[in-house]
């Protein structure tokens, strides 16, 4: 088996990982942030600590999607992963909605350069991992085949541990495919907090000023809500906002405004069937037996089946073989019981 694996599933739905969802991983600059950043909420905390370069920007979070993209699609449909990936430059520009000219190389080389520099340290578990160390957003990352002028054809990026966690444990939601389509950066921070907190819930509800903290916005509160209305009018004009609408509940500053995100029904709920995996072939369950033994079929795939519901997993292609797949994962991690 080679040691990376290769991106090649055109259709993989985009997928983000809920810990950088949920916490501000990601500045919104435009320009180099060279801000030391930390952010803390409830018992949670990270410290995001930029390179030279600046900290990794909303933007660059595109290859990180790729990536997870990629292989969760493939754990579903039973095949090995790697913590290294390889992928043609071109598959993810046009899967990411950008430029394919010289130009969008260049931004994707120096997107690569901040992922490797960004540093951070933080207690928020990844696969219920808790990583005390520094790490990078992706550990290296490697050109492997250029073009005479400056186009790359194929790259290979090695994940670091707390995002590779995430995907094994498939701590992911499945987002919009117009993500890619939103330019503005507090336009793509709005739509991640939505994706993990609204989620599947009819409306969710936050303090503009909580909202500020939970972007990582260097603006005033004042400044935060003129972009926030801005994103808030344009929808309202257009309906470009993925998922949700968003609206501002005005009670006179000083705080007291309220955000709202309510769905617009495009994500599908759990109880009403439309994402539970069809029955599997009965003679799955001896290549179960034999990927997990001494464990309980029938309960690994009770688990299973919670796992891909709170996942937001898509429909694998061949449940059986995501099944085995996540029996040999199971059987990998836990000590067998004692017969």
């Amino acid at each position: 088996m080679q040691d990376f694996f290769v991106c090649d599933i055109f259709d993989a739905a985009p997928k983000g990982d809920m810990a950088s969802m949920e916490h501000p991983v990601f500045s919104l600059s435009t320009r180099p942030d060279l801000r030391v950043r930390r952010y803390e909420h409830n018992d949670a905390w990270i410290e995001i600590k930029p390179s030279s370069d600046g900290l990794a920007t909303i933007h660059d979070r595109d290859i990180l999607i790729f990536c997870i993209s990629q292989l969760i699609a493939a754990i579903n449909e039973g095949r090995e992963v790697s913590q290294s990936v390889r992928f043609r430059a071109f598959d993810l520009l046009t899967a990411t909605n950008r430029m394919t000219n010289g130009r969008g190389y260049e931004l994707l080389r120096a997107a690569m350069e901040r992922l490797a520099g960004t540093r951070i340290t933080t207690n928020i578990t990844s696969g219920d991992k808790e990583i005390m160390r520094g790490f990078g957003l992706i550990e290296s990352f490697e050109i492997v085949r250029e073009h005479r002028d400056g186009r790359m054809q194929e790259i290979e990026v090695k994940l670091s541990d707390w995002v590779f966690n995430a995907i094994q444990s498939q701590e992911v939601l499945t987002l919009h495919r117009d993500y890619f389509r939103l330019r503005k950066a507090i336009e793509r921070r709005l739509y991640e907090i939505a994706r993990k907190h609204c989620g599947r819930k009819p409306e969710w509800r936050i303090s503009l000023e909580l909202l500020r903290k939970k972007c990582g916005s260097g603006s005033t509160l004042k400044e935060f809500k003129r972009l926030v209305s801005k994103v808030c009018k344009d929808d309202e004009t257009s309906d470009h906002f993925p998922d949700y609408r968003v609206r501002i509940e005005d009670r006179g500053g000083r705080g007291k405004d309220i955000v709202v995100f309510e769905s617009r029904g495009s994500i599908p709920s759990i109880a009403n069937g439309k994402s539970e995996v069809r029955e599997l072939d009965p003679d799955v369950y001896h290549q179960a037996r034999l990927a997990a033994p001494g464990w309980d079929v029938r309960e690994l795939e009770r688990q299973w089946r919670i796992w891909m519901e709170m996942s937001d997993g898509d429909q694998p292609r061949n449940p059986e073989a995501a099944f085995v797949g996540f029996c040999k994962k199971w059987n990998s991690r836990r000590k067998a019981p004692r017969s």
